[in-house]
């Protein structure tokens, strides 16, 4: 962990000014902010840590939870809301059996969110995995969808086993 978060600091060079970046790009490695990185980041930049923290809870891009490897955003904007949003919410949480507040499955593979608005009213409700928009989804169709990723991982770490 440490020598990638050496890494990517040493790519922006150590300057304050690439707080956000560095921590982009800690996330896109991680799926999450590690507390021990944020600490070494500060000290890299130069800043408190207190500030570093300060800005990897501000924005909503970061988490100090490590995330699934796919990310699901259900949008609950007005028009997503109105045509069904909440029971597809619901349904998600159901199928990734995620109880008490929890995001994130038990097996680390899906995260479940929801946003204000993903920009995408006409195709209502809709939901986001990962760069993905899924649009006109009932809790079947996304279902069928879940199957699909579950199988696609299933393949892969199939092919990586037998690989190494």
């Amino acid at each position: 962990m440490l020598e990638v978060t050496n890494r990517i600091l040493a790519r922006h060079k150590k300057a304050p000014s690439s707080l956000i970046p560095v921590l982009q790009e800690l996330q896109d490695e991680f799926r999450y902010l590690p507390k021990e990185c944020l600490t070494t980041v500060a000290h890299a930049l130069g800043i408190s840590p207190a500030t570093v923290y300060g800005v990897a809870t501000f924005y909503a891009q970061f988490s100090l939870e490590p995330k699934g490897k796919y990310v699901i955003r259900v949008c609950d904007g007005t028009a997503c809301h109105v045509r069904g949003s909440s029971p597809l919410y619901q349904a998600i949480c159901r199928r990734l059996q995620l109880e008490n507040g929890r995001a994130t499955s038990a097996n680390g593979l899906f995260t479940v969110e929801t946003v204000a608005c993903l920009g995408a009213c006409v195709l209502a409700p809709v939901a986001m995995i990962n760069d993905q928009v899924y649009g006109q989804l009932t809790p079947e169709a996304m279902n069928i969808i879940l199957d699909e990723l579950e199988k696609e991982d299933e393949a892969r770490d199939r092919i990586c086993n037998t690989a190494s």
